[in-house]
């Protein structure tokens, strides 16, 4: 599932607990696709980090 797809189904679970409430299953899917986002974004920005070399600084 790609970030997009991901997100889309996060914001659909989110939108149907405020309307009509989930199911045990979907709460535990919900959990699950929560924690999968916040993996992807933290790993993303640690590549980012990666990516930095720092400047050397001349007092």
């Amino acid at each position: 599932m790609n970030i997009e797809e991901l997100i889309e189904r996060i914001n659909f679970l989110y939108k149907k607990s405020k309307e009509e409430g989930l199911n045990e299953q979907e709460k535990e899917e919900q959990q699950e696709l929560r924690r999968d986002y916040i993996e992807r974004v933290k790993s993303n920005f640690r590549a980012q980090l990666n990516t930095i070399e720092p400047k050397n600084l001349k007092k």
